[in-house]
Parts: structure tokens; C-alpha cells; sequence
């Protein structure tokens, strides 16, 4: 099983007390009666990660060659290996309890999500040609990756059902920005040797297909535009003026004891429509060909040197076709799946009041959490088990252990306090690999500021 960890939440998910808890499970246990968040400041969630390789590996100063460390790294690389960052910022947060049963929640947040699978093949090609590697070929589906930037809008409801079932759904419209994907491609470039032919060499360009899509930098390629007519631009489509798309997160917990409980959710159930400022590049064709040598130009019959290397690109151009394209696409989003058993020890007395969904007060949990996240190709996942008390009425502490493909001492930690009604949390992962962030493959901090109601 590939473990990841793009994207993935688990020191908020589960959280009781923090308004975050219901992005990632809207069908969360909620103990708090309303929360408004400080705009721009609710929410700040930042992650970059590698799977295969750290700056030290490029940057080491004990092997001062350049080209044979990132020879190195490349030949250390598999195609399964990967890159990924994420940015997600809170414009608005807001929620208020309608009835001693239904939560509502809303607001506006801005996302960024890369993700790119390392492309093998293309990238020894290209470093370091195909004199190594005869008859071994080149897989051009090694290629894929994704990237978007959008704002979504959403309201969600979170309703409890009885004493042991809380339910919830949010409903999301999303503002496409940015868009780039390249999946699904195709074709082999193989070198064969063939003493008995013409040439001692035939190279194969089989079936390729490689196909780029893109939305939203087109217009910023316009040098005739200001700085002010780009900012305008950039608004607009924050603000459906651009593509857009639909979604759902759905999500419930379930008690099966009062200190036992279970908890399921799936977020970013949905996709987007590019149809706005849309640009395709496709490079597609079959071509095989035996041997042109373009380091070597002979002569021709009036004695200037013959144009090997200007006749091998516009033969292979007759050949390949590349073209520039408008055609509008369609991106699914990439779904989220959380999935958490929790059990809950260390009574306390526990105060008259309608939101505690159990007799009792629990001050501490442990529990594990299985997170995936739909990724091109499959889905990637990640393994975590986490502690949470409260040290004190207004500090909570949450540690978490997760295996992934980025550390196997991955230790986060999550800090929240309260002040009255002011709230403030700090999460960070991989917390040792913050000693050396030179040799971490993975980091990921998020932090928050808001007011959170109780009656």
C-alpha cells in the first residue's frame, strides 16, 4: 500500500472544540454554539512534500559536481515517486446553531493544489540521452501532473440524529483561477540497434500522445496589460468570472459506546468546468526512423555542408504534430476520504448543557485515522494515531504519529487556546524534520484566529 500525505488534516480532524473539525467531517460533533473567524486569519494552511528527494540531496557540498548529484537523484528516482504542495487561506468563516440540533456553517476559502508525479523516463532522456540505452524504451505516461488555484464558496448543515448519530453535508461552489493538468498520456521512444539495415541505429516514436491542458494564463500573457487590469482579472475570476464548478462533502460520527465512537467523511466530491481562457497543447504521432546522424553533416554534391540536422526536424515535424488548441475540459477535483475509530477515557463532570452528546466528559482521546486523497492514477493514503487532552480548561494538545511516504518519524503536534471567546490553534507535521529542513521531505504548518460562542 502507498501511504501519503497531501492535503491531509489529522491534527484538526476530530477536534470537537475547533469550527475546522466541520471542513474535514461535516458531520462532526459539535460543542461550541456559534464561531465567526477573523478574516484572512481563521484558516492559513501551508504543505510542500517530496516523496524521493530532499534539498540536500541537490545542494550537498561534499560531492561539489552539480551534474552527478542530479544525475544521481534522477537514476534514485522512480516514476512513482512524486511532488506536492498545498495552500489553503480562510477568507470568511462563520456558524450558528439554529436549534439544539442543527449547526450551520459558511464562508470563502482560497486553495492551491500541485501535484506532480516525477517523470522518469523523460527526464534521463532528456539529462542524459539515449547512448545507454539501447533497445530500452522511453515511456511518455511518466508525464502527469496537476495544478489549480480556485476559491470556493460553501454552506453545510450538521444535524444530530440521536444520541448516537450526528450527520452533515456542505455544499460547494468553486471559482476556477488557475488550471493545469496532463494525465493519460501515452507512447515509447525506443532506439533499436539493426546492423543489417541501412543504419546501424532505428529509433521508434510509437503511438505519443501528450496532451496539455490549461485555463487562466492566457490573459496574464498580455503584455499590453497593467497591473491594475490583471488584479481586476484575477478578482474576477476569484468571483465566478472565470470557470467554475460544483461539489458536496459529506460526513457523520456514530457513538457505539459512550466513550467509543466511529467517524467517517468525503470531502470535495465534485469538478469544474474550463471553458474560460482555455489553451490545449497536444504532441501526438507515430514515426520511426533509420538514422540520420545531425553531429555529423556531410557534404553535398556542390560542396556546402548538407543540412542533416535542419532536414531531421522537419522530417519529424511531418511526422509528430504539434498543435495549439481552445478546447474547453472538464477537471474532477481531487476527492478527500477520512475515516477515524476514537476512544475517549478520564471522566469529568460534565455540565447541564444540550450539546454534550454523551453523560459524560471525556478529557482524553486516543484514536487512529485513515486518510486518502484521489491522486492521478490512484488513491494515496495516509496512516495516523494521535493522543488528545486537555492540560488544562483552555489548552488542548493533540499529538499525532503518521506513516507516509515522506518520514517514518513523522510526530505532529497541535496547540489550541482559548481566551474567553478568542481561539487560537497551531498545527505543524513533522516536527523533527524541522531540526534540518535542508534533508525533510515533507513540512506542513496550519494556524488560526477566531471567536468561538458558547451560551
Amino acid at each position: 500500500m502507498l501511504l501519503s500525505q497531501g492535503q491531509n488534516k489529522q491534527l484538526l480532524y476530530n477536534v470537537s472544540d475547533l469550527p475546522q473539525t466541520l471542513m474535514s467531517n461535516p458531520g462532526a460533533i459539535v460543542n461550541f454554539d456559534g464561531h465567526f473567524g477573523i478574516p484572512l486569519f481563521s484558516h492559513i494552511s501551508l504543505s510542500a512534500g517530496s516523496s524521493g528527494v530532499n534539498l540536500f540531496d541537490i545542494f550537498d557540498d561534499s560531492n561539489p559536481n552539480v551534474n552527478q548529484r542530479v544525475t544521481s537523484t534522477i537514476n534514485r528516482l522512480t516514476s512513482k515517486d512524486y511532488f506536492t504542495a498545498q495552500e489553503q487561506l480562510e477568507i470568511l468563516s462563520m456558524g450558528w446553531r439554529l436549534n439544539k440540533d442543527d449547526y450551520f456553517s459558511a464562508g470563502i476559502y482560497q486553495e492551491m493544489d500541485l501535484f506532480a508525479y516525477f517523470p522518469k523516463d523523460p527526464a534521463i532522456l532528456v539529462s542524459q540521452g539515449n547512448a545507454n540505452y539501447i533497445n530500452v524504451p522511453f515511456d511518455f505516461s511518466h508525464v502527469s501532473f496537476t495544478g489549480e488555484v480556485l476559491t470556493v464558496y460553501h454552506l453545510g448543515l450538521n444535524r444530530k440524529i440521536d444520541n448516537q448519530l450526528t450527520v452533515g453535508a456542505r455544499v460547494k461552489m468553486y471559482s476556477g483561477i488557475f488550471n493545469v493538468q496532463s494525465v493519460n498520456n501515452t507512447g515509447i521512444f525506443l532506439t533499436r540497434n539493426t546492423p543489417e539495415g541501412p543504419n546501424y541505429y532505428r529509433h521508434f516514436a510509437e503511438d505519443i500522445d501528450v496532451r496539455v491542458n490549461t485555463s487562466g494564463f492566457t490573459t496574464l500573457r498580455d503584455e499590453n496589460q497593467t497591473v491594475q487590469e490583471a488584479s481586476k482579472d484575477l478578482l474576477s475570476k476569484s468571483f465566478f468570472g472565470g470557470n467554475i464548478g460544483v461539489g458536496i462533502d459529506l460526513g457523520a460520527t456514530y457513538k457505539i459506546q459512550n466513550n467509543l465512537i466511529v467517524t467517517g467523511s468525503i470531502q470535495d466530491l465534485g469538478l469544474m468546468f474550463q471553458r474560460d481562457d482555455v489553451e490545449n497543447y497536444t504532441y501526438k504521432g507515430t514515426y520511426q526512423t533509420d538514422g540520420i546522424e545531425p553531429l555529423f553533416p556531410g557534404i553535398g554534391p556542390s560542396g556546402a555542408a548538407f543540412p542533416y540536422w535542419d532536414e531531421f526536424e522537419d522530417e519529424v515535424d511531418r511526422n509528430l504534430v504539434d498543435e495549439t488548441l481552445n478546447e474547453s475540459y472538464v477537471t474532477w477535483r481531487p476527492f478527500k476520504l477520512n475515516a477515524s475509530l476514537q476512544f475517549r477515557f478520564g471522566e469529568d463532570c460534565p455540565p447541564c448543557d444540550y450539546r454534550i452528546q454523551t453523560k459524560k466528559i471525556y478529557q482524553n482521546k486516543v484514536g487512529i485515522h485513515l486518510f486518502g486523497i484521489k491522486r492521478p492514477g490512484s488513491l494515496k493514503y495516509a496512516l495516523s494515531t494521535y493522543y488528545d487532552t486537555k492540560v488544562i480548561p483552555n489548552l488542548r494538545i493533540k499529538v499525532a504519529y503518521t506513516l507516509d511516504d515522506f518520514s517514518y518519524t513523522n510526530v505532529g503536534l497541535l496547540l489550541s487556546t482559548q481566551l474567553k471567546k478568542f481561539n487560537f490553534y497551531l498545527a505543524a507535521d513533522n516536527l523533527f524534520g524541522y531540526l534540518n529542513l535542508a534533508k525533510s521531505r515533507y513540512q506542513s504548518v496550519q494556524l488560526g484566529f477566531q471567536f468561538i460562542l458558547n451560551k
